[in-house]
């Protein structure tokens, strides 16, 4: 779940008849934790594209096969969301847990299964009756291309005022229906020879009914890990707008949401929840009255502006690092950032004024377009990394023109860094670990980095175009 916001009973929604219609949201089972794809990326991408359109109350799980074992928890759920493949390292699902879902979609509950989850359970006859169309013997795909996805030309509520795309994939061929259930296909896309397919149209997007529950699948989605240009598939309008309308047809039967995507997230804003945990808004979208120049009284008066709810930081121009007015030792701070082409900047903490630069007393986040930058081609200075001393443990970075979720944990020597829903770093300053990274990095050269406990939160400027928001902190007890 988005806990930046906390749950909400209803949205309105405002339908093609400019009506206002209030209605619940729908409780969403996200399914992840295990594939042979990028999962920890594309989890928490299909978890926001669900809760941005403020229809959908997503809860993630990593560890499916014990939270589907319970049936008063699985009950709870309208629809269930597969981002997983069961090809790999954990063990095949308890019985009970396979038992709770199929009856949990035969009695009502919508399912949604995302491009590697097609080829997923083979041998589960359930799974493939749920389903389908699904991917085994036989089936396989050509290479990463870029391809045209074509309306199949069915009346259906899902595709109704939605026009062909072109997007970046892998595109599936030959897949096979083993439990002979009746499909809808919604989609198609030429499957070219060049490409190394099969000549023919494919089913790209279809639907099914399974007893009372509805099926949405969609063989679109691939991200592999470490290849950054696949990312922007399941960041793309068109592909965000399919996976929201299908999931709420699945869900209810109906679709209410537009045929573009939109996010309706409010930004800048504290729920009653994170009130109550203790978090303080540092910046509001309306003024920069938390922040001042490094060695400055104020603002810098150039380099950076409060613009459309954001704080931008334009290109070029000037104006060097600003920091918070207050000092922080035991911390909490969740910001969302943004890059330009090749962009590179940080989240700096616990910096004190002694020297000339933030960074010769704090620890940076880094935040970086990775496949823009040279510093991207090192893990060490990659988006996320503890700049030049931590890797990134996952690669769960956004590409350019998307929004990053940052997180810092700060508690004495203990770091934690985490981006887009996912703990990315950890580390204890004064470890063995620590003084080995330490000693092979560039800061032997400056002994104070590091060595603080308590200071200023900076965000640098390092000449690249950047935006930040929801940017708030809390002190940790």
């Amino acid at each position: 779940m988005n806990q930046g916001f906390g749950a909400v009973a209803a949205v309105v929604l405002t339908v093609a008849s400019g009506a206002a219609v209030a209605q619940d949201r729908i409780a969403t089972l996200l399914i992840t934790g295990q594939n042979n794809h990028n999962w920890r990326y594309t989890s928490r991408v299909h978890e926001e594209t669900l809760e941005a359109t403020g229809r959908f109350d997503v809860d993630v799980t990593e560890d499916p096969g014990a939270v589907l074992a319970d049936a008063a928890a699985v009950k709870k759920y309208k629809l269930f969301v597969l981002d997983y493949n069961d090809k790999g390292k954990q063990k095949p699902w308890a019985p009970e847990a396979e038992k709770n879902l199929v009856e949990a979609v035969r009695g009502g509950a919508g399912l949604v299964a995302l491009h590697a989850s097609i080829g997923a359970f083979e041998g589960w006859k359930d799974y493939d009756a749920m389903l389908g169309l699904v991917w085994r013997e036989g089936a396989g795909h050509g290479k990463y291309h870029e391809f045209s996805v074509e309306p199949a030309g069915l009346e259906h509520p899902i595709m109704a005022g939605l026009k062909a795309f072109t997007t970046s994939d892998e595109l599936y061929h030959r897949l096979s229906n083993p439990s002979g259930a009746g499909v809808s296909i919604l989609a198609r896309a030429m499957s070219s020879a060049e490409s190394g397919g099969t000549g023919a149209q494919e089913p790209m997007v279809y639907c099914s009914n399974f007893g009372s529950g509805h099926v949405f699948a969609m063989t679109l989605g691939h991200v592999w890990e470490g290849q950054i240009a696949s990312k922007t598939t399941v960041t793309g309008g068109p592909f965000r707008a399919l996976l929201a309308r299908g999931s709420e047809w699945a869900a209810t039967g109906a679709v209410t949401l537009p045929t573009t995507w939109r996010d309706l997230t409010p930004h800048n804003v504290l729920s009653e929840q994170e009130k109550a945990e203790g978090w303080k808004l540092l910046f509001d979208g309306a003024d920069a009255k938390h922040f001042r120049g490094f060695k400055q009284e104020a603002m810098p008066p150039k380099g950076w502006e409060v613009k459309d709810g954001m704080l931008h930081r334009p290109a070029g121009e000037g104006g060097g690092d600003i920091i918070t007015r207050e000092q922080f030792g035991d911390f909490e701070l969740s910001l969302q950032w943004r890059l330009s082409q090749g962009g590179n900047s940080g989240v700096i903490y616990r910096c004190t004024e002694e020297f000339k630069w933030v960074w010769e007393t704090g620890l940076e986040m880094q935040i970086l377009d990775d496949g823009g930058h040279k510093d991207g081609s090192k893990a060490k200075t990659s988006a996320g990394a503890l700049y030049d001393l931590v890797s990134p443990a996952h690669d769960v970075a956004r590409p350019v023109g998307e929004w990053n979720t940052a997180r810092i944990v700060a508690r004495g020597p203990k770091i934690e860094h985490w981006l887009n829903g996912v703990k990315i770093v950890e580390a204890e300053l004064g470890s063995e670990a620590y003084k080995k990274a330490y000693a092979e990095s560039k800061w032997p050269t400056m002994p104070n980095m590091g060595t603080r406990l308590r200071g200023h939160i900076a965000l640098q400027d390092h000449g690249d175009e950047v935006w930040f928001r929801d940017i708030k902190v809390r002190e940790l007890k």
